[in-house]
């Protein structure tokens, strides 16, 4: 049955059925295997068949909402997703929506991950991905572009960007001392210089009506969703200890210094230091899963991008197959459990990298519904956001170096994945080609030359 367009429904006048928790676990279900094209395209989403199809939400709640969520660390399609389940269905229905939201994606990227830790010596999957590498540098790259082109709006923000692009390529600063000295500097700047720091953030206003929608412009907070100080206690409390005996568990089973112990604290600091999206988190993990720790290689880790980009879910789930990989290769639980390992690694990083976004919706949610006004970026959120543009155009040449020189610069230069990488590009930048086409069409390419040529 075809839907009707935003100028039907705008003129509608019928009052919406109520949803029961049934429908909702039906559609947050549905909603995790389609929810491909990265957080704008995973918002976009939301927003056709919640505000406009099916008007659960009205417009300015939908995007009260969103606000908030981009003034979080994490991932802010999912984070909405908890946000809205929870206002529909009390505590949980906001767990419900942002697990499904999740989990179809930790399951696929567990099998692929296997298949490629396993098979990717094959020459169908070496061809593949040898197409796929070229490819996700140049995402990562517009993606450089595109936070850099909404971010940098004045001669501030820019020295920001490239102090923290010197930063952390010349002098190999870590990624969260970046953030902070961009906070505090932002920080200042705000006082000092407020009109510099005005960029970013908020979503507009909403000046469109599709139609009543359950919780409507004027809809009374719901009693579970009012601010009481016992909640935020009680929230508090539940998600420390849900933090801590896995953690606890953890150290006292394996020691401190454990592979799965470790992953365990460095993915709750990178949970926290994701703002600006799963691209600003990257360089992070890059530089201790890659650098720090050696879980995965610079190679394995432009592979692992590839394969968040094209499943469902949100793209920082990418650190399920950084688990796997490192579950895997550090042969964790003996050389006859690779996959057990593996599937323990990425659904405890998991764990760890999203606990605190069900906690900051279930306990920040009640002080949001507190008001309906506009909510911004702050000054420092402004300034963090222009450091993850020179951060990630890091990323982006350290790729391109280990696709172009596989064997450094003293080894040959790959021609063929220099004219992909350059074709990617294009298509990603002249023709705005989606991500999902340019990793499949690079792919088969990638599969022919090294069946023909290669």
């Amino acid at each position: 049955m075809n839907q009707p367009d935003a100028r039907t429904i705008e003129c509608t006048d019928t009052q919406p059925q109520l949803v029961s928790f049934r429908q909702a676990f039906a559609f947050w279900f549905k909603l995790g295997f389609i929810s491909f094209g990265g957080p704008a395209g995973q918002i976009s989403l939301m927003h056709q068949e919640l505000v406009v199809n099916r008007r659960w939400i009205s417009e300015r709640r939908f995007l009260h909402a969103l606000n908030y969520c981009m003034l979080l660390p994490g991932p802010e399609a999912q984070q909405l997703a908890t946000y809205i389940g929870w206002l529909m269905h009390r505590t949980w229905g906001g767990i419900v929506a942002g697990a499904l939201f999740m989990l179809p994606s930790l399951l696929i990227l567990i099998a692929l991950s296997w298949v490629y830790i396993a098979f990717g010596n094959l020459p169908l999957v070496a061809g593949l991905f040898y197409g796929v590498k070229p490819a996700v540098t140049a995402i990562v790259a517009q993606a450089a572009y595109r936070i850099g082109s909404r971010a940098l709006k004045n001669n501030a923000l820019w020295g920001i960007a490239a102090a923290s692009f010197v930063a952390i390529f010349a002098l190999n600063v870590p990624f969260p001392a970046i953030v902070a000295g961009a906070a505090i500097i932002g920080y200042l700047g705000g006082r000092i210089a407020p009109d510099k720091f005005k960029a970013g953030g908020s979503h507009g206003k909403a000046d469109k009506s599709f139609g009543p929608a359950l919780i409507d412009d004027d809809t009374p907070t719901p009693e579970h969703a009012r601010f009481r100080w016992g909640k935020l206690v009680k929230v508090v409390i539940v998600g420390g200890v849900l933090w801590a005996v896995p953690m606890g568990l953890l150290t006292a089973a394996y020691g401190w210094h454990h592979t799965l112990t470790q992953m365990g604290w460095f993915f709750t600091k990178a949970a926290l230091l994701t703002f600006g999206g799963a691209y600003a988190v990257l360089p992070y993990v890059y530089q201790g899963a890659v650098g720090h720790y050696g879980w995965l290689t610079p190679t394995q880790m432009i592979d692992g991008l590839a394969l968040g980009e094209t499943t469902p879910g949100p793209l920082i789930m990418v650190v399920a197959f950084v688990g796997f990989v490192g579950g895997y290769v550090k042969v964790l639980f003996g050389p006859d459990s690779l996959f057990l390992a593996g599937a323990v690694a990425a659904t405890l990083v998991t764990w760890f990298t999203f606990l605190p976004s069900f906690l900051f919706i279930l306990a920040g949610g009640p002080l949001v519904e507190s008001t309906h006004g506009d909510l911004k970026f702050t000054a420092p959120l402004t300034a963090i956001t222009a450091a993850v543009v020179g951060v990630i155009l890091n990323l982006a040449l350290s790729f391109l170096y280990h696709v172009l020189w596989p064997q450094g610069f003293t080894g040959t230069f790959d021609w063929i994945s220099a004219v992909i990488a350059l074709t990617a590009a294009v298509a990603l930048f002249r023709f705005k080609r989606n991500v999902i086409e340019v990793i499949v069409a690079c792919a088969t390419v990638g599969l022919i030359l090294k069946i023909l040529i290669l």
